[in-house]
């Protein structure tokens, strides 16, 4: 089984280009961020403070996450609800940043992640994947952008969705405090492996970038 890790910080668009990359190549999409929003969501849903290390563990033994793969589209099953949608709102990415620093809920996820590549050829993006959940993956990709261009994407999907909650300014500030709780938490932080290849996307379309991580591959694949 070929493993591929993608990894880089909020708003990379790491999910959209390894979903498209994925589909691409025939390989299992796995979007560990989704896993991540969806405890923050239970949390925040049971009025527990994501930042409740003690809180959120106690949570665990209750959740029931599935992936599912319909019509090429990954969708998240929390206790047999979709909520794929609902872990996409703005303040589900402070949540996920939140429960990830857990412990518990890193160690709770990790088995999950790793039975999914020890059964398929997976694609899986995350912020520990190349570090943590998959070090040996025979593929490990740094996906990045400056945080002007992150926020900027980020704010162009928000309004295109009608949602005008949040001014540019007040984007950019999160990512670069995302950013910051990512690569200083005491647990798996943030971080370019050291035989990952980094990817800068900041000048780039998304058309670019799908072709330039595909390059990636190929050319890493083709050195096995």
């Amino acid at each position: 089984m070929i493993s591929i890790a993608i990894d880089g910080p909020s708003g990379a668009g790491k999910s959209t280009i390894a979903r498209m990359v994925a589909k691409d190549l025939g390989y299992l999409y796995v979007d560990t961020g989704a896993l991540y929003r969806t405890i923050g969501l239970y949390a925040v849903r049971k009025g527990v403070d994501p930042e409740d290390e003690n809180g959120v563990s106690a949570l665990l033994p209750e959740l029931d996450i599935r992936l599912t793969h319909e019509n090429g589209v990954q969708q998240v099953y929390l206790l047999g609800e979709n909520v794929s949608e609902e872990i996409r709102r703005p303040e589900m990415s402070k949540a996920a940043s939140n429960v990830s620093r857990h412990p518990a809920v890193r160690a709770y996820l990790l088995e999950t992640q790793r039975k999914l590549a020890r059964e398929n050829n997976v694609l899986m993006d995350g912020r520990d994947i190349g570090t943590v959940v998959l070090p040996d993956a025979q593929v490990k990709i740094f996906l990045t952008a400056s945080a002007e261009k992150r926020a900027e994407r980020r704010y162009k999907e928000q309004i295109a969705k009608g949602d005008h909650s949040q001014t540019y300014e007040q984007v950019l500030e999160a990512v670069i405090q995302r950013d910051y709780n990512d690569s200083h938490r005491a647990i798996a932080p943030l971080k370019q492996a050291e035989d990952a290849v980094l990817a800068d996307t900041s000048e780039l379309d998304l058309e670019q970038s799908v072709q330039l991580i595909k390059d990636i591959i190929r050319e890493k694949c083709a050195a096995l």
